[in-house]
């Protein structure tokens, strides 16, 4: 699992602050998260193939988050797209896109397919072959959701040492790695769980997008491999926090210690501050594994 950061600021986009936009790369496919303004513009200096990307997950409707949907759903038109584009978000995104789509005259030549969210507490959303996405309900001034994704391993691992010295045929290899059982060329019949291990451990990647100080999100990523959590603030603007129902970056460190999750990524920053390293600074203070997002920064799962 790869994600790259393709925007980590918050409310409005500056020449090198973008607002928020994240594209997930599992099993050689593309999922994007939020997309705020520029995104497309983003994606492009990333050297992304527009139609790689089939899934959209947009938190909230807030300008920063969802404002660049429109201008990428016109621009995969104008790029000849016809594969179908699935949008999740909070119930009445369709209502906006169609309406612009509509006064427009502009209306795409593939299917929009959404897939509106109304519920308050965690579903699966997507599902297929070894990907799964869930929702991570958020506390904000409106509708919002973080997403939870999956990546689970189906193939079991070959034991190198078990089969030392055994004549197997690369038929074998992959019976092996499906779980099932091998016949020897001698007749020899040897039971899976004699040459291979139990597959790895799903991989988990938890997008909290905009949210107040919430401790219901701690069981719903509770040991996840990588968390990224917004820090609008740092702690001397609490106040803020609490009253844009925003996190700080300390706040932010908390949950991640809490839920022990395995790192950290803090990212959604106010442009008042000039240095971001003081984000690290104070959340290293509670939780010991954490990074900064930045454009263009990639983080392996």
């Amino acid at each position: 699992m790869k994600i790259t950061i393709l925007g980590c600021y918050s409310a409005t986009p500056r020449k090198d602050k973008h607002t928020s936009s994240q594209l997930i790369e599992m099993n050689g496919k593309l999922f994007l998260i939020d997309c705020g303004e520029g995104t497309q513009m983003q994606l492009r200096k990333a050297k992304i193939k527009f139609n790689r990307i089939n899934h959209i997950f947009i938190s909230h409707l807030h300008g920063d988050h969802f404002y660049g949907l429109i201008g990428l759903i016109s621009t995969f038109r104008l790029t000849g797209r016809t594969k179908t584009l699935n949008i999740y978000g909070p119930k009445g995104i369709k209502e906006i896109i169609t309406l612009q789509l509509k006064l427009a005259n502009s209306w795409t030549n593939y299917p929009l397919n959404f897939h509106e969210l109304t519920s308050e507490i965690s579903e699966t959303i997507y599902e297929k072959e070894s990907v799964s996405v869930e929702t991570l309900p958020l506390d904000h001034r409106v509708y919002t959701n973080g997403f939870l994704f999956t990546l689970r391993s189906s193939c079991r691992k070959i034991n190198s040492k078990a089969i030392n010295g055994l004549n197997l045929k690369p038929y074998h290899f992959d019976q092996l790695k499906k779980g099932l059982s091998i016949l020897l060329e001698d007749g020899t019949n040897i039971k899976n769980n004699e040459l291979t291990f139990d597959p790895e451990k799903p991989k988990r990647y938890a997008y909290c997008s905009d949210t107040s100080y919430n401790r219901d999100l701690i069981p719903l990523i509770k040991q996840v491999d990588l968390l990224y959590h917004e820090s609008t603030f740092l702690e001397k603007d609490i106040d803020l926090a609490e009253k844009t129902k925003h996190s700080t970056a300390i706040q932010a460190a908390k949950i991640a210690k809490e839920a022990k999750v395995k790192k950290l990524i803090l990212g959604h920053y106010s442009s008042r501050y000039i240095d971001k390293n003081i984000f690290f600074n104070e959340a290293s203070t509670i939780f010991k594994d954490v990074d900064l997002s930045e454009d263009f920064k990639t983080f392996l799962v």
